[in-house]
Formats: C-alpha cells, structure tokens, sequence
C-alpha cells in the first residue's frame, strides 16, 4: 500500500524501512515504525476522524497529544476494545484496527448530526430546563429521558472481560523527575551527578519533549544530539531509571505518586504485561511537565483542518508529513513563527501568518526573510468548508473589539493556530500547590511549592530554551541538595542560541463581522455564548460555569479550552482572571484502565470466598448469589422447578416441617480476655454485664453519631470468653471497628480479638422438627429444659465436636451448629440422611430472607447508615445505667422530632401484586404526580405462608400509622401497589414457635 499523498519525501524521526499495515474505518492503510495513528492518518489525508459529543460535529487531528480533543476513536475489536482513545497518542503497529465513534451510520454521514438542528432546545444546561413538559413534568421527562441516555457517552465500552494482564510495582526514589523534555533532562542530569536515585518518566515513547516536533540547536549541534548524548550518560548511570511511555497520573499524599507505564499497544505475548502501574515514593520531586498551546476562538473553528501551530510543526518535523497542501498560520505571539519556519523548512507550503498584533518582533522578520507573508494586524474571522477549505482574514483595530476593515478570503487545507501557552500544572495542583496568575502569559503559573516540588521549565512559564535548560539544571541540583546528596550546584547551563520575542496580545474572542459559532471546548461543544448564557443564569463561579456548559468536562480535561474559557467568563462578569480563578484539577491527568489500577490481583482485590458446603451447593444445581465476598445458594430448584416456586417451596417447609441453610458466611469473632465483658458493654447499646456463662443475647451496635452500625448475638463460653456474631457484610469492619478502639482509644483493656469466621462451619436448622432432627445426630440434651432460647452448648454433633446455639433467624424452633471449617460438609450430609424421616430440606439465601421478613427481623437494607435504635423500633434495649458509643447522640433533637423514619410491615391489597423493590411510599395517586415521599420499601417478598406479598419499609410516623392504606411507588418501572401498615411482625408476633 502506499505511504500516502501527505508523506514527505524525507526528514522525520519514523523509521521507513518498516512498513506498518493498518484499518481505519474498515480501509486498509500504510504506515510506518514511529508513526502514531493519527500521523498515519493525516499522512493518507484523512482529516475527518471522528465527532463531537453534543452536535456530533465532524472532527479530527487538534493536537499532539493527550491535550487532543476530537481524533477520538474505538481503538480494537472485541474483549480488546476501547473507547475514547487519542489517536495522537497510539503507537502505530502492524495490524492496528481502530474505527469512527460517536456517529452512526458513518463518520462521514452521521445522523446524528441532525442534533445540529435542535440546537435552540439544547443550549447550555439544558437538561435542567429543556425537557419540561405541561401540566406533569415528569411524565414528559419519562418520554424524553430513554433518548438522552441513549444520546450519551461517544465509544462503546467492552462487553466482555479483559483478556490481558498488567502489572503493579511499588518503588522509591530520591528524586522523581516528571517529564523527559529539556527541562526534565537537564534536572535528571543534574540530581544523578550527585549520586541521588533518580526516575525519569516521561509520558511519550521518546524522550525530548518539544525537541522531537521542531529544529534547534544546543551546544552547537542539533538539539536531538544533546538529547541523545544526555540519554546515554543517564542510562550509564547505575542509580538512574528512565520510564518512557509512563504518564505520572497524579500526585497523592506523602510524596506518593501514580505512574502508568505502557508497555504496548498491540496486543502483548503471552503472559506479558500490557500495562505497569507504579505507586512511586519520592523524597523530592521535580515537575518539567511543560506546557500546552492553546488555540484561538474565532468563528467556525473547529473545522477539521485546523490544528495547533506546534502540532502542525511536529507532523512534519518528526513524522514527516504534510498537515496541508497550503497552510496559513494564525497567531498572537512570536513562538508560532518558530513552527512556521519549521514547516517552511520541512518543505511544506506556508501561505501567510496572519498575526494579530500590529507590532511584532525578529521572529517576523525571520519569517519574512525566508519567503512567508506577514499579515500584521490581521485576524482570521471564519474558517469555510465543511472541511477546511479556506479562511476569511480582515484587519482588526488595535483595542481588539471590532474589525477595521472588510474581509478577504485565503484558499488553505490547514490553519494553524498559537493563542499561546498553558503551563502543565495539573500535578503541582493536586498536591496543593498554590497557583499565581501571570499576566505575561495570560495563565496560571505555580506560586509557593508544596514541600519537596521544584519546577522548571514550561510548567513554570518559561518558554525558551536557555531558561529552560538553566531552571532544569538548578531544579534538579536543589533537588537533591534536600534529599541528602550534593551541594546545591549544577552543571554549566548549555549554550542556546538568543531568543529574542515581542510580547503577546490576547484576544479572547476574535472579532466577526456575521453571527455565529465561536468554540471554545471541541470535544463538548461549549462556545462563547454557552458562557455567556451561564453568566446571565447566574451560574458565573467558574465552577458552576464548568458543570452548566460542560467546558472542560470531556476526556481531555479542558487541556487546550479551560484557559479561554475562563478568560472570556472573566470578561462577561467584568473580574480579573484571578478573581475567576481555575476549576479544580483532580487525578488522574488522563485516563486510566481498570486494568492497570487493579494489577495480577484482581481476584485478590475483590476475592471470592465460598463457605465449606460449595461444592455440594452447585453439585445440586443451586444457583448462586453475591452476599458480600461470598456465593450464596440461592435456592435448591428440583426438577423442573422455578425459581420462584423453589424458594416457596423451601420457605413453607421450614414453617411446616424442618430445614437446613448454610450460614457459614455469619461474621464470628473469638474475644478473650480479663476485660472482655468490659468492651461489650461498650459497645453494645444494650447491656451485656449479667450475661450468665452459656448464654447468649441479641445486641446492637451504634457509631458515634448514634446511627445503628451492626447486629448479631454474642455468646459467654467462660468467664472471659465469647463468641461474637456479625453480618456476613460487616464482619471485616465490626472486627477493624473493635481493634481501631482497642488499640487507640481502650488501650487500658486487656482484650484479645480473633477473626474465626473461616475457622467455623455454620449450619441452622429450623422448624417444627428442628429439635428432633439435632436430637437424632447427637446424644446432648437438646431439649427447651436444657438448652432453652438463646443457650449454647459444646457437644459432639455426628461424631463431630460442635457448639450448638439456640438462636433464630427465622422465627423458628431453631439451632444453629458451629463445627470446624473441614468437618462442614460431613455434618450437612449427615442432617440430611438423618433428617430424611422427618422431610429435611436444604433451603437457600431467597427462603431465608423470606421467613426473616415473615418475621420481621432486620438486616442492613433496614439499618443502611440511616436508622436510629427508635427508628426500628429498639428503644426498650437501650441500656440507660451505662456508657456505650453512640449514646449521647441519641439524645439530639432530631432524633426525637416527629416525621421521622420508622419501620413498618406493609402488606399489599391485592395479595397477588408484588410490591416494587426499593419503591417510594406515598399517601396516595398513581406515582406519575409528583409529590413527598413519605418513606421507602426496604425488603420485599413473596409469602408463600401468608398468600401474600409482604414488605418491610421506613415510613415516616411508621408506628402510628398502623391500619392505614398507602401506595408504594416506582416511577421507574411504572408501577404503583396499595398496600397496608402494619407491625413489622407478619408471623407468630407472640414468640411462642422460636420458644417450643
């Protein structure tokens, strides 16, 4: 295939004699080792890449790199596929599939560009104001809401798991240095000689930074080989790592910082990695992190075919090719004519600058001098063609309000535009650093460093070479002066040759003589006016102005829009840009796999943990459900069975005859210890100091802010032991919760913890028959007599040495038998075979919630952070004699105030229609009329005892409306059930079966 039309004949840094094959849009292109995909592309002249996120207007190549906003495209197919990816910033590779996104049914026929047309529906924020519809908001939102969903996002995420590995490293140093441009080298130099440990990591493929997209000289020679020379020394040096292609993401507490390494872009061999993700410890750290140009607003430019003058520059500089076949330059300030003469020498058609200032410096002068037209005092007020095609120029007056003349047309493929340079200071802000604004540059710059930063180069505002390498050098000797090496001296700064430059002018907006688009963010599609709406809605904090027009909120972050759009909010509200001030930077500067953050661990991160009678479970057939870390049966379908019908099925058996459920999952903590009993009356709201030896008691536990934390029965085994149960979702945190307080606050009590969940296998087993069962596998007196209500016991159990408790769940005859963790299964078969006579069946997690719910008991979708012991109807356990945590917020007014939130039964009239999970509780209507919710459904079921379908809830005055008939709402799923208060006890209330 062929290079492309666009290729130059020579010059770049790609290596031609490697001929890469790629797809693009499902065209079969060529390319070459060293070409990202998006120089690939523009070297084909493939200028429209993909489309904008709200207009779907065409895009394609802006920038270089990460600060790119429109070449968005799903790069791979299948498991390997992925959204949002910046072709600036993929290595071209053999076999490379990447395609369009966001358009529909091609990129260059997109539909959804008719949104072009609703563009008076759908200005700014208008999803807060648009779509209201007459009479009934929210039924006109319900037709209007499917549409926006499906009109959001731009790729397709995966559907399937990601088939490749990644790594995760953790390593110190003593100076981190964050980007390999001259700055970056030059402070890697200069901290190495000292002997310091020293990472260098940079996030392109090479080192050099700016150095690779334009010609200059260092030394005397050509920059590249002073990049190259300094490389060498560094990579000779034993203490020196150098990270390329590894972007530092952001900068966290304590000198840690995250560092995602790319290892590939194709798809890795077998058992390799695809990414690194390093947490790095530095003790000193300096950022050379640049900066990015930004672009000028001016009418229709966001035409594909307009691109940063330094993108355009570093295309042919470094890649070899052509951004244009004729090129006109638009600029403010005399950097730009550095990329002009770069073109100009790298072979490619200048047509004009069009500067907008009257008085320009030398760089001009150059630019005159070496053939290229300057149009001083000059503006480019509209790009034409639905790709570029051309631009219309006209003189502007000197106070940049208005134009000053009429226009004149300009036939050119490529505008490149310098609206000047944003310092790269997003690292520096998220470790704190504060920001000053410099007028100069018309940005922000670091001011006071946090402790242990130093910064040089661009991220500091300087823009030429000499100061460059000389901020460099000094960053990084002062760096490793305070991490203990050298003196503070560096090197002798490198001979630059004098850059002399005239200041900028900064036009914020650039005079038109028509109505139309100014566009500020690319990939969003905010302009101008969308900032100017803001302002006149009062949304004019630069953060309510980012959030309402969504300037800065696409996957690039505002890199190359934020500076102009806070300038022109600046000027709408009259402030000075310091007043406006930025938006917050956040990690991670740009995107990052899950992959990447999760490492080989992924297992480990979330693991999955099964209890000893698994495998019986799924030998049965049983399918499983999530119960925090752990798989729970849901239910023991037989043949044929449903579901539905299983879990009735096992629910009136345990009411009728006997069953068995694994609750091995139950949270269980070993606590000994002289002032055992002492911790549990602290906290435990209820009081646990009379608590006899076999004995247990049903307790709650409270945070500091009174709310309930966890529930479970704690059992006295001796004097100073006990066996504490939890849910199975708090258990890590109940056992973290007692050891923070054991070892910061009670450090007095002689206590000792032990998690034993693992340890123990649990089997309940309830009903009717409960007893006869336990009896007819152990010869231990499990009568009421001997083993009453809430009694333990240790006893052999099938020949297996076990502790028996007489606790329910279900509101059954009921015993739970704890035994080792591999003596588990061994006791479920032999309950089963001895069982068999009296009709055992093994019920699942579904059964169980039904027969809790018949019974009223709570679990955490009842106490979910929100529930006071009043609210669910525990006042009476609240011990009054005693300190516990939690105790003296009971007693704030808001807790006692009327209205609040308390739990109820609620049971449906029609017993044949189920009550909608998590559905809102109103007084009455139809759920489509908006009105107070009065609560809300916590747990649903079907009761296959009662005929009905029950539900627990929060209702507000819950208890004093019992007998009323309420409706219980779910807009979402369109549905509204009468239903009626009651005790949240449906079954046996008086206690007399769980007592038999």
């Amino acid at each position: 295939m062929s290079a492309g039309d666009f290729r130059l004949a020579q010059g770049g840094r790609i290596d031609r004699r490697r001929p890469l094959q790629f797809t693009f849009n499902g065209r079969s292109l060529g390319g070459y080792a060293g070409d990202t995909l998006a120089s690939a592309l523009l070297s084909h002249g493939v200028w429209l890449i993909g489309r904008s996120f709200k207009y779907h207007r065409p895009r394609g190549v802006f920038g270089l790199g990460a600060e790119e906003p429109g070449a968005l495209v799903q790069l791979g197919t299948g498991a390997r596929t992925e959204p949002n990816i910046r072709a600036t910033q993929v290595q071209l590779f053999d076999g490379l599939v990447a395609t369009s996104q966001n358009c529909w049914p091609s990129v260059g026929f997109d539909i959804g560009a008719l949104a072009n047309l609703a563009k008076p529906l759908i200005p700014a924020g208008f999803y807060y104001k648009t779509f209201i519809g007459p009479g009934r908001p929210n039924r006109a939102w319900m037709i209007y809401e499917p549409f926006i969903r499906r009109a959001a996002g731009m790729g397709k995420a995966p559907s399937e798991p990601d088939p490749d590995r990644y790594e995760r490293m953790h390593a110190t140093c003593d100076v981190l240095v964050v980007g390999a441009g001259p700055a970056g080298i030059a402070a890697a130099l200069a901290a190495a000689r000292t002997g310091a440990r020293v990472v260098l990591a940079d996030e392109q493929v090479e080192s050099g930074g700016h150095l690779l997209g334009r010609t200059a000289e260092i030394d005397q020679r050509p920059a590249l080989d002073w990049v190259a020379s300094a490389l060498t020394t560094l990579s000779a040096m034993p203490e020196v790592t150098i990270l390329r292609r590894a972007t530092v993401e952001g900068a966290y507490d304590h000198m840690l910082f995250g560092i995602v390494e790319r290892l590939t872009d194709a798809v890795p061999p077998d058992g390799l990695p695809r990414q690194r993700y390093w947490q790095m410890r530095a003790r000193q750290v300096v950022l050379a992190t640049g900066s990015i140009e930004r672009p000028l607003a001016f009418l229709d430019n966001d035409r594909p075919g307009i691109m940063l003058a330094s993108a355009a520059a570093a295309y042919a500089v470094r890649y070899g090719v052509r951004p244009g076949e004729r090129i006109v330059l638009f600029t403010n300030n005399d950097w730009a004519y550095r990329s002009a003469l770069d073109l100009r020498q790298a072979g490619c058609a200048v047509e004009a600058v069009i500067d907008l200032r009257s008085e320009t410096g030398p760089a001009a002068r150059l630019a005159e001098e070496a053939g290229m037209k300057v149009r001083r005092g000059m503006v480019v007020t509209r790009a034409l063609g639905r790709t570029l095609s051309a631009v219309e120029v006209a003189p502007m007056a000197y106070d940049g309000t208005r134009l000053a003349g009429p226009a004149e047309r300009i036939a050119c493929d490529c505008l490149a535009v310098s609206g000047g340079f944003t310092p790269t200071v997003h690292l520096f802000s998220h470790a704190k650093g504060k920001l000053l604004y410099d007028p100069e540059i018309a940005s922000f710059v670091p001011g006071a460093a946090p402790a242990g930063f130093h910064v040089a180069g661009g991220c500091r505002g300087s823009f030429t070479l000499s100061r460059t390498l000389a901020e460099g050098l000094a960053a990084g000797a002062a760096a490793a002066k305070a991490a203990g090496f050298g003196a503070g001296a560096h090197p002798p700064v490198p001979t630059v040759a004098a850059e002399e430059h005239a200041p900028p002018k900064f036009i914020w907006r650039v005079p038109a003589a028509r109505r139309g688009k100014r566009w500020v963010d690319l990939q969003n599609d905010v302009t101008d006016a969308d900032i100017a709406l803001a302002v006149r809605e009062n949304y004019a904090i630069v953060e309510h102005t980012k959030r309402y027009t969504t300037l800065g909120m696409g996957t690039d972050q505002g890199k190359t829009s934020n500076m102009v759009g806070f300038h022109i909010l600046a000027e709408l509200t009259d402030r000075a840009p310091e007043q406006v001030g930025v938006t917050t930077f956040r990690p991670p500067y740009t995107p990052i796999t899950f992959g990447a953050l999760v490492g080989r661990q992924a297992i480990l991160n979330h693991p999955i943990r099964r209890t000893p009678m698994h495998e019986w479970h799924e030998a049965q057939g049983a399918p499983f459900l999530p119960n925090g870390l752990w798989l729970r049966p849901q239910c023991y379908p037989r043949g044929g069975e449903s579901v539905h019908d299983a879990i009735a099925r096992e629910a009136r058996a345990v009411r009728e005859g006997v069953g068995i459920v694994d609750v091995s999952t139950l949270g269980k903590i070993d606590i000994q210890g002289r002032d055992a009993m002492e911790l549990l009356n602290r906290v435990y709201m209820n009081g646990f100091s009379t608590l006899a030896v076999g004995k247990g008691r049903y307790g709650l536990m409270l945070r500091e802010d009174g709310f309930v934390f966890d529930d479970g029965v704690t059992t006295r085994l001796s004097d100073t032991r006990f066996h504490m149960t939890t849910t199975t979702v708090n258990a890590a945190r109940v056992y973290e919760w007692l050891e923070k307080h054991l070892q910061t606050q009670w450090r007095d009590l002689e206590v000792y913890l032990t998690a034993v969940t693992d340890d123990w296998a649990g089997i309940a087993i309830a009903g009717p028959k409960a007893r006869a069962v336990l009896a007819s596998v152990t010869q231990a007196d499990v009568s009421d007599a001997a083993l009453p209500f809430m009694g333990v016991i240790e006893a052999e159990v099938a020949g297996i040495p076990a502790r028996i408790f007489r606790i329910s769940f279900s509101g059954e005859l009921a015993y739970e038998v704890n035994v080792p963790a591999d003596q588990g299964l061994a006791l479920w078969e032999a309950l089963l075979e001895s069982g068999a006579p009296h009709g055992v069946v093994p019920y699942g997690l579904e059964a169980l919630s039904v027969l809790r719910i018949e019974k009223g008991h709570i679990v955490g979708a009842e106490f979910d952070g929100r529930a006071t012991p009043m609210d669910l109807g525990f006042e009476r356990m609240i011990a009054r004699k005693k300190d516990f945590i939690g105790k003296w917020a009971l007693s704030r007014p808001a807790f006692h105030q009327p209205g609040r939130l308390q739990l109820v039964g609620l049971a449906a009239l029609d017993p044949k229609e189920p009550i909608p999970a998590a559905a809102q509780l109103v007084p009455s209507g139809d759920g489509e009329s908006p009105q107070q919710s009065h609560g809300h459904v916590t747990s649903v079921c079907y009761s296959p005892n009662l005929g009905a379908e029950i539900a627990l809830g929060m209702l507000a005055d819950g208890r004093d409306r019992h007998g009323q008939e309420i409706v219980a709402v779910s807009p979402l799923k369109k549905r509204a059930v009468r239903v009626r208060v009651q005790q949240p006890c449906f079954v046996d209330p008086e206690g007399s079966r769980l007592h038999g």
